[in-house]
C-alpha cells in the first residue's frame, strides 16, 4: 500500500462542530479580522453566526452597553492598551453564559492567571490561524455539554459499480472490530443498499423511518433503529424498495448525524454515486472522505473532480483520500497506479487487487472479507484504511508497542543474570 507523505499535522485533529451559537469577534489588527472571517467559512461553524468586528475590546463594551451579548465573544488583545481593565469593565455590561475568547498579540502575551480569575474560558496565542479560532469556539461546547462527539466518515465510489460499499462496510467492520470504536453504517442508498445484504441482517426499521420521522430524532429514537451487527458495530440500513421515491433536500441529514454523533465513535456513511445537493452537503460535512475509484479513465477524471472540489470547500481540513479498487482484473486495459496519482497529485492510500472469488463469496454469504480470510491480505489493507481514516493504531499493536519497553528491560536483566552465573 502506498502511503501519502504530504498530509498536514493537524490530520487526524477531530473538531467536533460546534452547535447554533452566535459569535462576535472584535478584533485589533486587520489581519486577525481576516482570519476570523476565513474561520466564519469553515464547514465546523456552519451552524454558528460569527460576525467580525473592528476596534478590540473598547468597541465591544462599547456595543454591550446598549445590545445584549452573544454565547461567545472573541477579543483581540492590543500592545498598549490595559486589557485586564478592560475585561473587568466589559464583565459590568456581560450577560451570564457568555463565554470570552481572548487573542493574543504576536509577541505579547496576557498573563493567563489573570485571564482566568476575570472568567475567560480560552486564550489563544498569536499569530492566530483559522484552524484555532475554529478549534476554540468548537472545543467551547464540545468540552462541557452533549453536543457533537463522534467522526463522521464519507465512503463515495468516484463511479457506480468501483465497490465503494463493499469497502465502506469492510472498513467500519474493521474499525469496530480491530481498533474497538463504538461505530455505526449509515446505508444512504435508500432504494438499492446492500449493507444490509453485505452484513446479512433483514432489520424492519432504518435509515427511511428517521429521515422521514415528523419530528427531530433523539438519541433513544436512533438507538430503536439500529440493527446490531457486533460487540461495537451496528447499521442503519436502508430499505432498499421501490415503493416511493427518494427525494431529500440538502439538509434532510443534518438532524440524524447530529444525533449520532453525540452517542457513537465512528459513522461510516455509505454514500451513493449520485450528485445531489444532499450528497455533496454529506461529503463537504464529514470529518474524513475516502473516494473509491477503478484504474480507468472515467474514474481518474471524477476522482479529480471529487478532489478538487472537496479541497476548496473544505480548505481547513485534510484532503479527501483515495483508493483503487479491482485493480488487475483480467483482459482489462487499465490506468497505470503512477499516473493515475499523477492526474490526482497525490498518492492511492491503497490499491486493492481484483479477486471476484474472494469478494464473491463474502457478498453472497453475507460476511465479510476477514471472516472469508483473516490472513488474506486485503484484509490487512482494510485494517490499515481503518488506521488511517481513525488516526488510531490497531489495539493489538498498541498493546505490542506498550509492553515492548517493558518486556526489553525484562529480557536484559535475564541476560545479565546468566553471563553472570556463567
Amino acid at each position: 500500500m502506498t502511503e501519502q507523505q504530504d498530509e498536514p499535522q493537524h490530520a487526524h485533529d477531530h473538531i467536533a462542530p460546534a452547535p447554533r451559537i452566535s459569535v462576535q469577534a472584535f478584533c485589533a489588527s486587520v489581519a486577525t479580522a481576516a482570519t476570523a472571517r476565513a474561520a466564519a467559512e469553515d464547514r465546523r461553524l456552519a451552524k454558528a453566526h460569527l460576525s467580525v468586528h473592528m476596534g478590540g475590546i473598547a468597541a465591544a463594551i462599547d456595543t454591550y452597553h446598549k445590545a445584549p451579548t452573544p454565547n461567545v465573544i472573541m477579543l483581540e488583545t492590543e500592545p498598549d492598551n490595559d486589557f485586564l481593565a478592560g475585561l473587568d469593565e466589559l464583565a459590568t455590561v456581560c450577560d451570564p453564559g457568555t463565554r470570552v475568547v481572548v487573542l493574543g498579540t504576536p509577541g505579547e502575551a496576557a498573563p493567563y492567571r489573570e485571564l482566568v480569575r476575570r472568567g475567560v474560558n480560552d486564550y489563544v496565542i498569536g499569530p492566530v490561524k483559522v484552524l484555532d479560532i475554529v478549534r476554540s469556539i468548537c472545543s467551547l461546547f464540545s468540552s462541557s455539554e452533549a453536543v457533537s462527539v463522534g467522526r463522521l466518515i464519507a465512503v463515495a465510489g468516484a463511479k457506480g459499480g468501483v465497490g465503494a460499499s463493499t469497502i465502506a462496510h469492510n472498513v467500519a467492520w474493521t474499525i469496530a472490530r480491530d481498533l474497538g470504536l463504538d461505530s455505526v453504517v449509515v446505508d444512504l442508498d435508500l432504494a438499492f443498499g446492500t449493507a444490509g445484504l453485505d452484513y446479512n441482517q433483514d432489520p424492519t426499521q432504518g435509515i427511511a423511518n428517521a429521515v422521514f420521522a415528523p419530528e427531530r430524532p433523539d438519541s433513544a429514537f436512533m438507538e430503536r433503529l439500529l440493527a446490531k451487527c457486533g460487540d461495537h458495530l451496528s447499521l442503519l440500513a436502508a430499505p432498499a424498495t421501490l415503493d416511493q421515491v427518494y427525494d431529500f433536500g440538502a439538509e434532510a441529514f443534518d438532524a440524524i448525524f447530529d444525533t449520532m454523533r453525540m452517542t457513537t465513535s465512528c459513522i461510516v456513511l455509505d454514500v451513493p454515486h449520485q450528485w445531489t445537493a444532499w450528497t455533496k452537503r454529506v461529503l463537504v460535512g464529514a470529518d474524513d472522505i475516502l473516494i473509491v475509484a477503478e484504474p480507468d479513465l472515467a474514474n481518474m477524471r471524477n476522482t479529480k473532480n471529487m478532489m478538487n472540489l472537496l479541497r476548496t470547500a473544505r480548505p481547513n481540513d485534510r484532503p479527501p483520500l483515495y483508493c483503487l479498487n479491482q485493480v488487475g482484473m483480467s483482459k482489462r486495459p487499465e490506468i497505470e497506479v503512477k499516473d493515475f496519482a499523477k492526474t490526482i497529485e497525490s498518492q492511492p492510500i491503497a490499491s486493492i487487487p481484483f479477486d471476484c472469488r474472494l469478494f464473491g463469496e463474502a457478498a453472497n454469504n453475507g460476511q465479510m472479507i476477514a471472516e472469508v480470510s483473516a490472513r488474506h491480505r486485503t484484509t490487512k489493507t482494510f485494517l490499515r484504511i481503518a488506521q488511517r481514516l481513525t488516526g488510531r493504531p490497531d489495539l493489538a499493536e498498541a498493546r505490542e508497542s506498550f509492553l515492548s519497553p517493558i518486556l526489553k528491560k525484562l529480557q536484559s536483566r535475564r541476560n545479565d543474570g546468566r553471563r553472570a552465573a556463567g
